[in-house]
Parts: C-alpha cells; structure tokens; sequence
C-alpha cells in the first residue's frame, strides 16, 4: 500500500482508506448503506488491515452513532493498528447546542466520539459541514484545546466551499492555530467540481483530498450500464436523492469509457475509476466502502498499477465537465494561472 503526506503536515495516511458508513445500519438511510455488525466489521478490518489500508472513517451521524460504536468494537485490543477519522458538526441530537462547530457542541461531539469509539484519542477529526453562525476563530481555538488535551491529533473540514476553507486557513494563521490538514470531499470521474477551487487551493495551501463517494455514490460499479435497469440491490434506490446529481447520458459516456479502459487494462470498472483519482494532484487518500468481504477485496484491486497517460486522457475527454464562471474564463489565461490538472 502507498502511504502519502496528509497536506502539509507529517502525517502519513494509505492511498485507500475504509469507509465505516456501512456499520451500524440504523435507519432506512442506513441500512440502505450496508448492516455490517462487529462481527463482520472485524473481518473486514483484517482484510484491511492485512492490505495495509490502515484509517478507517466514520462520522458521528453514521447510523447515529452506531458506526462508531460497531468499529471501536471491532478494534478492540488492536487500536495500535489502526488510524481513526471521524467527523462531526451536523444535527446528533434535538437541543439547541446539539448541531454546528460552537465550543460547546464540538467538545460534547469528541467526547461522545471517543466514548463510542472506546479509545483515548482521534487521529484525524473532521468537520462535516460549515457552521456561519460560529466564529472561524471559537471553531479553531476550540480544536487547539482538544489537541492540546490529547484528544485529537490532526483536523480536518468536509464539504467546505473555497472561501469557507481559505477563511478557516487565513483565521488559522492570523491567531496561531491550528491549520485543516485535510480536506474530506466529494471526487469522482462524474463528479469533477473539486478541481474548479478547492484542488488549487489545496495546492497552494497544503491542504490534502480526503475523497468521500469515488465511485459517485455507487454509479460507477460497473453495474450501472446504458440501456439497462437500475439492479434491485442498488442503493441508489432509496438514497439517489441524497446524492450528488448527475445527468443520464453523462453517466453514460463515462461509463462507456470506463468500460472501453478496463477492457484494456483487465481491470474492473471500480477499479479503474478508483485509480484515476488516485492520479489526480492533492489526492492523499481514497475512502472506499464495502458491505462484504467480496467487495472490499474487489476495491483493493485499485492500487499496485496505474493508468497510462492515453487511459487518463481518455477518461478526462469523457468526463469533462461544463466549468461554472468564472472557471471557464480563467482558462483563458492559463500562461499565469493555471490550472493543477490539463484542461
């Protein structure tokens, strides 16, 4: 397994990480995800582990909190082995401190972590959304507090805008706090946006990609194919909406791509889409998900090879997306800002 820096820090995290969404399975939403109990889990952390994927992500939120519970189950006894990411900010609870990035809530969420997750510290903890109603300032000062108690190692954002996160750096700097070393980000060969802003930003402020959905929320498995019908087991059945949006023949043309380089390669469609994004600048890791043993060894098939530079640009011609304003026109000065991937 290749290790990669986090951003600009020392901190060294797996190509493909694993994604705990799946544990726990409570609620319709959930269970739509996968019901993997501890006793799985622990399987499929072995299988993990063995292959040198070595963080594991979850979110407070998960299965309301029953995908940290499941995977502190499961690590128990070898939590040395491992890396912990985890994430909080939105709603865990009906009162009105029980949402956001306030002092109040953030350190109620890491010790509501560490509780479910039966260790002492986090090594990766992330915020799931942008709070606007609480100073970047008490967001940070806060972190530094929980860092310097030992109870989290590194932070981390997710789903921020550009301004959001350059904001949250700029604050960071100005007051001597702590930097988000990572960025947790939807990325997939149809779901190109994170290049338009937060990839340059990435490269310019040291922030790393913590990729969430590689496979754009399960339409890249390879069972999704023109002409046919959604499968019956497909999560995107109860869960479509929930996702990212994205147009049929879109999907389509990228499909037929991947299909036409994994035919080449004699990889899987997965596989081939994984490896793509770990080509891409600022990647620092893949979370992959699996419900079973099959799938999961299935995603490891990703890593040890690369594309080659015509596979890329074929699937970069297939996926290229309509860039929004002012995107488009910054192409046109590409002499003195450019762009982190080929336009």
């Amino acid at each position: 397994m290749d290790y990669r820096q986090l951003g600009r820090s020392g901190f060294r995290v797996p190509a493909l990480s694993f994604g705990t969404g799946t544990f726990g399975g409570k609620g319709e939403f959930f269970q739509a995800w996968g019901n993997t109990q501890v006793e799985d889990a622990k399987r499929l952390i072995d299988i993990c582990l063995e292959a040198g994927i070595t963080l594991f992500d979850s979110a407070d939120i998960y299965s309301g909190g029953a995908s940290e519970e499941v995977l502190g189950a499961a690590l128990k006894g070898r939590r040395h082995e491992a890396l912990i990411s985890t994430k909080a900010t939105f709603r865990s609870g009906d009162g009105p401190n029980d949402v956001g990035s306030s002092r109040f809530h953030l350190i109620e969420a890491v010790d509501g972590a560490l509780r479910r997750l039966q260790t002492d510290h986090i090594d990766l903890f992330q915020l799931h959304g942008f709070d606007a109603m609480t100073p970047v300032e008490e967001t940070l000062s806060a972190l530094d507090d929980l860092i310097r108690a030992g109870k989290i190692r590194y932070i981390g954002c997710s789903n921020f805008s550009g301004w959001h996160l350059m904001k949250s750096l700029a604050a960071a700097d100005r007051h001597n706090l702590p930097r988000y070393i990572a960025h947790q980000a939807y990325y997939s060969l149809i779901g190109r946006d994170y290049e338009w802003e937060l990839m340059p930003l990435g490269v310019d402020q040291g922030v790393g990609a913590v990729v969430w959905s590689p496979l754009g929320w399960g339409r890249l498995t390879g069972k999704i194919r023109r002409g046919e019908p959604l499968p019956a087991n497909s999560r995107l059945h109860k869960t479509s909406e929930a996702g990212p949006p994205v147009d049929d023949e879109y999907l389509y043309t990228v499909v037929d791509a991947l299909e036409a380089v994994a035919k080449e390669t004699g990889k899987t469609v997965a596989q081939v889409a994984l490896n793509w994004l770990l080509q891409r600048p600022t990647v620092a890791t893949v979370v992959i998900g699996a419900r079973d043993e099959a799938q999961l060894r299935q995603n490891l098939g990703a890593v040890g090879w690369n594309l080659t530079a015509e596979q890329v640009a074929t699937l970069d011609a297939a996926s290229k997306p309509v860039k929004a304003y002012p995107y488009w026109h910054q192409t046109q000065f590409g002499e003195r800002n450019p762009s982190p991937v080929a336009e």
